[in-house]
């Protein structure tokens, strides 16, 4: 089924007692993050500026690294708040049908919006934390732009003086091999797997979709544009998220 929130939803979703939720970017951009790889999406529009996250420009360009301490100064200073999508899954939690939270996010809006922390996994990392690429110290973001608007554009560990990047897993870096493995688990150990604004073309978060249809699962995509696994949904809706995710999880009657 394909385009609109049904009604009423399906039994297999209102029964669902063991939801895994995976999040993309797409559930951000009502709180004014804009996506990357939308029609309108900060890569689309700018394919040079995948180069401040791409970790073998960040390392051997001071440029980039200074354009990127820039970006991250802007972006902390915008007032961000959780949307409609976030609260969602935040009722969800708190009716006890959300097993894991798996995010692509590194906004910490779920967190924000009230979800158990415990059960975020943030696959991405966090753009609220710095970490030293180094010796792996980590400081809190607000700090190290503290010392940007000091006068440095490029900050270094003051640990060891190595280069200081936000702890979110760039393009070439290794993702953390725990949280890889506890959303596999996840995954693997759900009734319904619901893929929320993301385009699942980024691995290995697309192949969980694959892991949770091998061992059962329902699949539900919820993306404004298709997504190569929509085939394989079980229920796929293109309405704004803001407004369809409540209507999903909603609590049975």
């Amino acid at each position: 089924m394909t385009g609109v929130v049904p009604d009423p939803l399906p039994g297999w979703l209102t029964a669902a007692t063991g939801i895994t939720a995976l999040t993309g970017a797409g559930i951000s951009t009502d709180s004014g993050i804009p996506d990357y790889r939308g029609p309108d999406g900060v890569w689309t529009k700018d394919p040079d500026a995948e180069k401040l996250v791409t970790l073998s420009y960040y390392v051997r360009d001071p440029d980039i690294r200074r354009r990127a301490w820039l970006m991250r100064r802007d972006l902390g200073a915008r007032d961000l708040a959780p949307n409609a999508g976030h609260a969602a899954l935040v009722d969800l939690d708190r009716q006890g049908r959300l097993r894991t939270l798996i995010t692509q996010n590194v906004d910490g809006l779920h967190q924000a919006a009230g979800s158990t922390p415990e059960r975020v996994l943030e696959i991405h990392g966090t753009v609220h934390e710095v970490e030293c690429l180094g010796c792996r110290a980590r400081t809190t973001m607000h700090e190290a732009l503290d010392r940007v608007a000091a006068g440095e554009p490029d900050p270094a560990c003051l640990v060891c003086g190595g280069i200081l990047k936000s702890a979110t897993i760039s393009f070439g870096q290794m993702l953390d091999p725990e949280v890889i493995e506890a959303a596999v688990d996840a995954a693997a150990d759900c009734d319904v797997f619901l893929a929320v604004g993301t385009s699942l073309t980024v691995h290995p978060a697309a192949g969980l979709v694959d892991i949770a249809v091998r061992h059962g699962a329902r699949v539900v995509v919820v993306n404004a544009e298709p997504t190569p696994y929509d085939d394989v949904a079980d229920l796929v809706v293109r309405e704004p998220i803001g407004s369809a995710l409540p209507r999903l999880v909603a609590p049975p009657a």
